[in-house]
């Protein structure tokens, strides 16, 4: 869907992004991450063509990106754009309409969400009249309105309250199976976690990290397990082939949080058994957030 090559974007003395390079698998959700000022918001502008990179290139299902592809693109901006003044259903209308829809066809999608999105009094209200919330949910409608191939969302659930964010998260889901391939930029792990088949991490204007969601989690496993076990307290050793970084007590025996010392779980295991009653082992994964954190502190 995507093939982001070698961008540089440079400002004054700040170089932005530094040949950074990405592919967006179409029907995809792909999580960019990044701390603030790492470049992402630089490189969403470039995709949307509000901006030009210095050197790079990006290509929209194998062809370099132009102007005709603006209308397949649909942009949520973390900084909201709609004009306050302005009345939502005329708005919204008027968006739709330069995204190449006509106006019957914008009336009837619009009838749709507003009833979806349970605001269909909403017509002839002005965006200052609501909510930062409310406005979002208005946003979103122009956004998806022309039913866009390529969705960029930059953080799409900022001011909403955990209903209506799991609303709208319903509602991407739906999108993407229906065909939609998003990008959502985001400093929410859960949604990471909930939501991404791939993540990219930029950090100080470089791709850190790139890949499918599962196999980096699967990378940085680091043999950490919890075991829980019936009875009284077992006294662990000094020839443990683990280490033991918590324990506590249950109301039938205790809970260990332990790190093996090689890949291998069954010399724990046979160190255990022949004392007490193993009743849980369970592999502690990492989060995203986990890692988003030790790669970010490894670089500083």
């Amino acid at each position: 869907m995507l093939s982001i090559r070698n961008i540089v974007k440079q400002y004054a003395s700040q170089r932005a992004l530094d040949d950074v390079s990405l592919e967006v698998k179409q029907g995809q959700v792909f999580g960019l991450l990044g701390p603030n000022g790492a470049g992402k918001t630089s490189l969403i502008r470039i995709i949307n063509q509000i901006t030009a990179p210095d050197s790079g290139e990006i290509y929209f299902k194998g062809e370099k990106l132009n102007p005709s592809h603006i209308e397949h693109i649909g942009y949520l901006p973390e900084e909201r754009g709609l004009y306050k003044k302005m009345e939502i259903g005329e708005q919204i209308l008027y968006l739709a309409r330069l995204k190449g829809l006509s106006s019957a066809e914008a009336k009837k999608r619009m009838k749709y969400w507003f009833e979806k999105l349970e605001i269909q009094t909403w017509w002839n209200k002005k965006i200052e009249e609501l909510s930062k919330g409310m406005q979002q949910k208005a946003q979103f409608i122009a956004t998806v309105l022309h039913e866009p191939e390529l969705l960029i969302l930059d953080e799409p659930f900022s001011g909403f309250d955990p209903v209506n964010a799991e609303i709208i998260k319903n509602e991407l889901l739906e999108l993407n199976r229906k065909g939609s391939t998003i990008i959502l930029s985001t400093h929410r792990m859960e949604s990471v976690e909930e939501l991404c088949d791939s993540i990219a991490l930029i950090h100080k204007s470089h791709k850190i990290l790139d890949g499918e969601v599962k196999a980096i989690k699967k990378a940085y496993r680091n043999n950490t397990y919890f075991l829980e076990y019936e009875g009284p307290k077992f006294a662990v050793n000094g020839n443990a082939p683990f280490q033991l970084l918590s324990e506590a007590a249950t109301d039938d025996g205790f809970l260990l949080q332990l790190k093996t010392n090689d890949s291998d779980m069954n010399a724990t295991l046979q160190y255990f058994l022949p004392h007490v009653r193993i009743t849980r082992v369970q592999e502690v994964i990492p989060s995203m957030n986990d890692i988003f954190i030790e790669k970010v502190n490894q670089l500083g």
